[in-house]
């Protein structure tokens, strides 16, 4: 029985679920997978892209955890595409390759003002409170009154961490450093601008509840913007997510108003037009929307104007492009057919395959991004005939490669080790985790001494 060998780029859910589909999936020939990551750790957003205070979200790690406990796939972590090892070397050791990498950057925010010291793209700050080893480890947090653009999940997550007392974070895996920051942080008042209605938002009602239940932190909406129009009304009876969502803001409408010592203000029907300032941010420009009829929003000419020290762009993620392979920069994908990459003149490029939000963009929840894998196995599988021809299939001649350029790559038991090391200090704090964020520290715990 012939063997299929294959790596994959990205150790996300994207990447971990591509492998398991793949070894659960009926076939005619052996697999035998290497799993490439950049950072030393596994997990991808769901261990840097998820706010501390989501545990149960990161319950998903446990899954993971079981699939490459079983064994049957290889972890090579500290290993960057694009120069510790290159499309050539990937044709060169295995018949194909799916690349899982996500979407890790901020989707482009045009807007005057926008370079003013002060405006911060949200996946920085979130790698930054998730303890990204390749962020800085401090972050300027001296601002009273802070902005967030964005409507979705991202935006409300920076909103919360920025306007929640850092003592009720204390609990979590959050890093030292980032519990440091944010307990001199100055945030009184942190503003959510969306441009649409209170109907059209792209969060969740977990993630909007949660914003209702932080200690000392009073919601702020503000009637005008709960003026509902016929689609409105029409999309609250016909769908059960937004008729909760209409049910969260009816009892947030209808408290009296708080005395806390900080504010979360969600304004609705606000389109930004231009971030002000000398040289640091001083405040946002915005226009006043109103219902389109069609679930959109179209301007009224109202400008209005909020103090600001700090401002936020959280309008989503994109793709980064990598070395050899197509890109889509309009939107931040690599161009595919089903997980089938599809070069510039429309065809198909043998062996290469993608999956996750570099795959589709970044939509979706850990069940779709399951669909997709085993969209993108299907072709892997029936794709066999056009696989690659490598001249070294053999396991030993990847890690001989990367010996020999010196890089220093960590495996399935460097990471156990190190997931064991971070429960160790976490326990001993009260904790289920405390995570190592400095790279170095990270591979000298895995490593241990090995190569």
């Amino acid at each position: 029985m012939s063997t299929l060998r294959l790596a994959i780029v990205g150790a996300g859910p994207a990447g971990i679920y591509a492998a398991d589909i793949l070894l659960k999936h009926e076939r005619s020939f052996d697999v035998s997978i290497d799993l490439f990551e950049r950072l030393p750790a596994p997990y991808g957003l769901v261990r840097y892209g998820v706010a501390p205070d989501h545990p149960r979200i990161k319950g998903i790690v446990n899954a993971l955890r079981e699939v490459l406990d079983t064994g049957q796939i290889r972890l090579f972590g500290n290993v960057n595409y694009g120069s510790d090892i290159t499309l050539e070397d990937l044709k060169k050791h295995y018949h194909a390759v799916i690349f899982s990498t996500g979407a890790i950057t901020d989707q482009v925010l045009t807007l005057p003002g926008m370079d003013l010291r002060g405006s911060y793209g949200a996946a920085e700050f979130v790698s930054w409170y998730d303890g990204h080893p390749d962020v800085v480890r401090t972050w300027p947090l001296e601002a009273k009154h802070v902005g967030v653009i964005g409507n979705g999940n991202v935006a409300l997550d920076v909103a919360r961490m920025l306007a929640k007392h850092p003592e009720d974070l204390e609990p979590t895996e959050i890093p030292d450093n980032v519990l440091d920051g944010l307990l001199a942080s100055s945030a009184t008042d942190v503003h959510v601008f969306g441009r649409r209605g209170p109907l059209q938002v792209k969060f969740t009602p977990l993630e909007l509840r949660e914003l209702g239940e932080m200690r000392d932190v009073d919601v702020v909406i503000c009637g005008e913007d709960f003026v509902f129009d016929e689609s409105s009304q029409r999309a609250i009876e016909s769908s059960k997510q937004l008729f909760v969502i209409n049910k969260i803001f009816d009892q947030w409408r209808a408290r009296e108003p708080g005395s806390a010592s900080r504010r979360l203000h969600l304004h609705f029907y606000a389109k930004p037009l231009e971030i002000l300032g000398e040289d640091v941010v001083e405040s946002l420009r915005y226009e006043r929307t109103e219902p389109d009829g069609a679930g959109g929003a179209v301007g009224t000419g109202e400008i209005r104007e909020i103090p600001l020290q700090a401002i936020y762009r959280a309008v989503g993620y994109r793709g980064t492009e990598l070395p050899g392979i197509p890109f889509d920069s309009r939107r931040g994908v690599i161009p595919n057919h089903e997980g089938q990459v599809i070069c510039d003149d429309n065809t198909v490029m043998p062996g290469v395959y993608a999956t996750g939000w570099i795959k589709r963009g970044p939509v979706g929840l850990i069940g779709h991004t399951k669909s997709d894998a085993m969209e993108t196995i299907q072709h892997v599988v029936k794709d066999q005939a056009s696989w690659w021809n490598p001249a070294q299939p053999e396991e030993e001649s990847v890690s001989a490669l990367l010996h020999s350029r010196g890089v220093r790559y960590t495996n399935l038991e460097g990471w156990q080790r190190l997931d064991a090391k971070e429960r160790q200090l976490g326990e001993a704090r009260g904790r289920e985790r405390l995570k190592l964020v400095p790279r170095e520290e990270m591979l000298e715990v895995s490593l241990d001494g090995s190569h």
